[in-house]
């Protein structure tokens, strides 16, 4: 089917899941359009925002997207993810805005933290909330699913957030269907996740399907790696090997990409989105359990961070 067709008319029309899906993300991506002034979309060359992307066309074709791409870059962030965002905001004639935690670091707003396991996901929060605050965006999409994590899982479609940029689980507004409030007062801002009801598979799903191009390390390649704490980390510069660890070639893939010092791999032969479909509805683990090893650092770890205003 031309992409034109693909993009004219997203009511679904075979009732696949799929379709459902896609139809709830649009009809979301076209209620902020109407309801706020500035959104933004956050867009980091990963599945999930590629397929935000995706859907963003779809709900506003033929126009172009009417909003500014964001990125908070930390300076961690895989390479071959770095150049495939850049490329895809070229193509789709995006306006791009990134901005880097190192920058945050320069100017002193933040102190980063030295020693084993410290990863910058954590202080991606001051730069997310001081690009927020200075291009005065008043809603950001995001690509977070309930299905990844817990504290996930508490999030509206609509999550508010005060003036501090902070998320209270308990202060968060009913969405009955299809309604969603999005009043706040100047300052306060509202993250919205169109992909809520989707899971890893549906990603998958639906990338096959629309036939999207993501970052290669998404497939199997071979790559040095170590075992640790039961995960396997790519070897660099920001995962040295440490006394009696074993340096290892092998075949892997990413399930999700990220900070290099944090984001492990899976062993894997797939090279093709089908492929991914089968092992991911095989798998036993979560995407993140398997891949993110901050998130292990408590019970608690990702919803500390959402209080302090992460993704």
């Amino acid at each position: 089917m031309e992409a034109s067709a693909i993009l004219t008319d997203p009511r679904p029309s075979s009732g696949s899941h799929l379709d459902w899906l896609e139809a709830e993300s649009i009809f979301i991506f076209r209620e902020v359009a109407a309801e706020f002034e500035r959104p933004v979309l956050l867009f980091s060359g990963g599945k999930d925002s590629i397929c935000l992307l995706r859907l963003a066309e779809k709900a506003f074709h033929p126009l172009p997207i009417p909003f500014p791409l964001l990125h908070v870059d930390t300076g961690h962030n895989f390479p071959e993810v770095l150049e495939f965002r850049d490329r895809r905001a070229a193509e789709l004639g995006a306006r791009l805005v990134v901005r880097t935690v190192e920058a945050s670091i320069a100017r002193g707003r933040i102190v980063e933290r030295v020693g084993e396991n410290q990863s910058r996901n954590r202080m991606q929060i001051v730069t997310l909330l001081d690009a927020l605050g200075e291009l005065r965006f008043d809603s950001a999409f995001g690509g977070a699913r309930r299905d990844e994590e817990k504290a996930r899982a508490k999030e509206r479609v609509f999550s508010f957030r005060d003036v501090s940029g902070q998320w209270d689980p308990k202060n968060q507004r009913p969405e009955l269907w299809n309604l969603y409030n999005g009043r706040h007062h100047r300052g306060e801002h509202i993250r919205v996740f169109p992909l809520s009801n989707w899971t890893e598979l549906d990603v998958w799903q639906y990338i096959e399907r629309e036939g999207l191009e993501i970052p290669s390390i998404y497939y199997a390649h071979e790559r040095e790696v170590l075992v640790r704490e039961g995960c396997l980390l790519p070897v660099g510069d920001l995962v040295p090997p440490r006394p009696g660890e074993r340096v290892e070639r092998r075949r892997v893939r990413f399930r999700t990409v990220g900070d290099m010092s944090c984001t492990a791999c899976v062993a894997s032969d797939a090279a093709t989105p089908a492929e991914i479909i089968a092992e991911t509805a095989a798998a036993r683990l979560t995407e993140r359990g398997a891949t993110r090893v901050d998130d292990r650092a408590s019970e608690a770890s990702m919803e500390e961070r959402k209080r302090e205003g992460y993704f």
